[in-house]
């Protein structure tokens, strides 16, 4: 029982950090600059994100554009998106290895042994989901904090972090941590003892008995 309920607590995590890359790539809010004019009604806060860039006006107005051309883009942002897709697509396929191989399921009952390693199995491919989101994130955090701390960079055009990065980070974690009790339910190996040896019972006396 103590299995299961690890191996349902992997999956959820999982799960959740699933979810969480899922919103993360879609947020425009990978690094985000504010910027004052002389006025404070020209205040206005940037994003950039993955998919396109956005400008919120100080009365609550927000303009996105996506970007117009791939090819346009830097080498680097065009790696974060393929690292970020991977991490998706990749959950989706560890999701359902997961779920065939879930105690609480009805698939493969007959082979306990086969159910175990895919749930396993489905635990490995979050954990690699996990890692590619990791290093996205953290590649591009990486490049935002040498732009900001370059002296050579405007002062009006420094990012700073943005609210996706965190919750990639914090996905990634849960996916990572949740594959790894998913992996925790791995069928141990049976250990062989040599067998026993017989040992002959007591031969019974063949003296005389006496009266």
């Amino acid at each position: 029982m103590a299995s299961g309920g690890l191996q349902l607590l992997g999956f959820v995590l999982a799960f959740l950090g699933w979810i969480g890359i899922i919103i993360s790539t879609a947020m425009p809010q990978w690094k985000m600059a504010s910027y004052a004019g002389d006025n404070i009604v020209t205040a206005q806060a940037l994003y950039e994100g993955l998919w396109m860039s956005c400008a919120m006006q100080s009365t609550g107005q927000i303009q996105c554009k996506v970007y117009d051309s791939l090819l346009k883009l830097e080498g680097n942002l065009q790696a974060t998106r393929a690292l970020m897709v991977a991490a998706i697509l990749l959950g989706l396929v560890g999701l359902f290895v997961a779920v065939t191989g879930m105690k609480c399921m009805k698939c493969m009952e007959d082979d306990q042994v086969k159910k175990m390693r895919m749930a396993v199995f489905g635990g490995v491919i979050f954990i690699i989901s996990g890692l590619a989101a990791l290093v996205a994130t953290s590649w591009y955090g990486n490049r935002v904090a040498r732009a900001f701390y370059d002296p050579f960079t405007p002062v009006n055009t420094r990012f700073e972090f943005g609210s996706a990065l965190f919750i990639g980070w914090a996905a990634s974690s849960l996916a990572i941590l949740g594959g790894s009790f998913l992996c925790c339910s791995c069928p141990r190996r049976e250990t062989s003892y040599p067998p026993t040896r017989g040992y002959p019972k007591n031969a019974s006396s063949t003296g005389k008995d006496y009266v």
